[in-house]
């Protein structure tokens, strides 16, 4: 049986209450503490992941596109250098030399546009030798010269180097060559190329020439961009960009791309194949962009990187509903796990406190068992020196009276307290021996309201004399199974104990009868006695205890021991000053026992 409050009185149920959990608070806490790191961790290590995935997709599908340019860009490359051979078929050769001049013609058209915005810049008077040699530079050609009418250099980016050449070629009909004439000498000697554009007035000419390092510096360019123009712009591409190996910007395609710091990327790694791809996240032009970065490679060489800009909005939307996915995922698991761990905590305890519980009812079912075994020999070898001491007192009173008449009034008190306590013991040695029999019951059907009717009628004298007064309300009178006997006692116990705890005059007993369930009852002895305290109320069913001076404690145990071999229950309700009520569940019937005898 259990203790429990409500509306201000102490309820308490007979069963210890253990205090002691199996699994420490401090240890369900760690585990929980641990168990939610790993889920956290879990989680954000997943959010890594998918985020490390989407980046590798869109890195992929950069290294695709630049796969796709670097192949186009080979192509072109290959048809502008080409020469035809001289080994093969007419139709093969007219085919390459069309297809050779048509892509060759593409690096004339580059250069030629070059030359068309300088003779600009020259009509302006905004041409210098420095300018012309800072041009030269900017764009690898090997020299640059704005010709007159003769064909000499009014302005050049730098001297023609003409030590290469012998005296003899230098002149011409003895007179000194123009630069137009070394430019072709030099050609000659070197194999460099050059484009001339001469002014529709021919007032002069604007002589680009290009080495061997310039040509494939503009073979390269205009192939790049060729192959960047047929690849074109969309499937999430913002910029696209060729880097030569000087860090020279070859061509471009798209937006315009963010600046580059020297930390941006590692181009020296990209260049020298350790790196084989490089990405940053950056905001540009309000546009969120996945900056990614490869080398170019031509003939398994590497000769410059090419620099993608993609378009990471879908990226991050994709991220964001990927965290708020996993975030939802593990509020809930963190939430199940905790519950578990309550539930497991909690199940565990109960299940701890009902293993105890059951030690300690065994425990004191073995002690009521032994008192009960020793009570019943004690008394049987008490009572028959008390018989013997009762015969002789009556004796003495009847046949050694003094003659004194004042030892004569001492002797017969004498003679009343010996009689008075031979009787308690007596009294004493039947509750022992009651006890020691209470778990033997003989079950029958029986009414309850006749039983407790019984036992009003047989104990309302002594009520009466006490100043006492039962009352007695059933609103309930079932037929139960029942040891007649054994359920009177116990009833007998309950209802004296409470006669007893009244001190007060004009104190009350209200007895009644309910219906608690579908298959049980209920009955309710109440008293306005001095009620009991928490602590009393945890002794009140151990057998060693007791409030009266002259009781052995015994009373309220067999009650609790008979009603719960009827398969009944005990609450006790008391709050000191305020009386006590005891209620008795009782089964109406007793479904596993076969022993149960009819009675009609």
């Amino acid at each position: 049986m259990r203790f429990f409050r409500k509306k201000g009185l102490i309820i308490e149920r007979k069963a210890h209450k253990y205090n002691d959990p199996f699994l420490q608070p401090l240890a369900v806490a760690i585990v929980s503490a641990i168990l939610v790191s790993l889920i956290l961790t879990t989680g954000f290590l997943e959010i890594r992941r998918s985020e490390k995935n989407l980046l590798a997709f869109m890195e992929d599908q950069a290294l695709s596109t630049i796969g796709v340019l670097q192949r186009l860009t080979e192509e072109n490359l290959k048809s502008i250098v080409a020469a035809p051979e001289k080994k093969a078929a007419k139709s093969k050769i007219a085919a390459t030399n069309d297809e050779t001049a048509h892509s060759k013609q593409w690096v004339v058209d580059a250069i030629t546009a070059k030359a068309m915005n300088l003779d600009e810049q020259w009509k302006k008077n905004n041409i210098t030798n420095d300018s012309l040699r800072i041009f030269a530079v900017e764009n690898n050609f090997f020299y640059v010269g704005l010709l007159n009418r003769l064909g000499n250099a009014i302005y050049e980016s730098s001297p023609l180097q003409t030590s290469i050449m012998e005296e003899d070629d230098l002149v011409k009909e003895g007179s000194k060559l123009t630069t137009l004439e070394l430019i072709e000498q030099i050609r000659l000697k070197k194999e460099i190329g050059f484009v001339a554009l001469r002014r529709k007035d021919n007032s002069g000419t604007v002589l680009i020439s290009l080495d061997k390092s310039g040509l494939i510096y503009w073979s390269l360019k205009v192939a790049g961009e060729k192959g960047m123009s047929k690849i074109g712009e969309g499937h999430g591409i913002i910029y696209m960009q060729i880097i030569n190996e000087q860090n020279k910007l070859l061509s471009s395609v798209g937006q315009s791309a963010p600046n580059l710091n020297k930390n941006d990327f590692n181009f020296p790694g990209i260049l020298s194949g350790k790196v084989k791809i490089a990405s940053r996240k950056v905001n540009y032009d309000n546009i969120k962009i996945l900056d990614v970065a490869a080398p170019l490679l031509l003939d398994k060489k590497i000769v410059g990187i090419v620099r993608i800009g993609l378009d990471r909005r879908s990226m991050d939307k994709s991220l964001i509903e990927n965290r708020q996915n996993i975030f939802v995922f593990m509020f809930f698991i963190v939430i199940i796990a905790l519950l578990s761990m309550w539930l497991l905590y909690h199940d565990q305890n109960r299940h701890m406190a009902g293993i105890v519980e059951m030690e300690r009812q065994l425990e004191k079912a073995e002690r009521l068992s032994s008192l009960g075994q020793l009570a019943a020999g004690v008394a049987h070898e008490i009572r028959n020196p008390l018989n013997a001491i009762s015969m002789a007192a009556q004796r003495l009173k009847k046949d050694f009276v003094p003659s004194n008449p004042q030892k004569e009034t001492d002797f017969q008190n004498l003679s009343s307290v010996i009689k008075d306590e031979i009787k308690r013991l007596n009294g004493i040695i039947e509750e022992f021996l009651n006890f020691s029999k209470s778990r033997r019951l003989e079950f029958s059907r029986f009414s309850i309201t006749e039983i407790l009717q019984k036992i009003v009628n047989l104990m309302q004298e002594e009520a009466s004399a006490r100043g006492v007064k039962i009352e007695t309300t059933w609103r309930y009178a079932p037929v139960i199974t029942m040891d007649v006997n054994k359920l009177q006692q116990a009833f007998i116990n309950l209802i004296k104990n409470a006669m007893e705890s009244i001190m007060e005059a004009e104190g009350k007993i209200y007895i009644t009868v309910e219906k608690e369930s579908k298959n049980h009852i209920v009955v309710k002895i109440s008293d306005t006695g001095c009620g009991m305290t928490s602590e009393e109320i945890e002794k009140i069913f151990s057998p060693e205890y007791t409030t009266k001076e002259k009781g052995v404690g015994l009373g309220v145990p067999l009650a609790f021991e008979i009603i719960r071999g009827h398969g009944g229950d005990i609450k006790v309700i008391s709050r000191k000053g305020k009386g006590t009520t005891f209620e008795v569940i009782l089964p109406v019937e007793r479904f596993n026992d076969t022993s149960t005898k009819n009675k009609d």
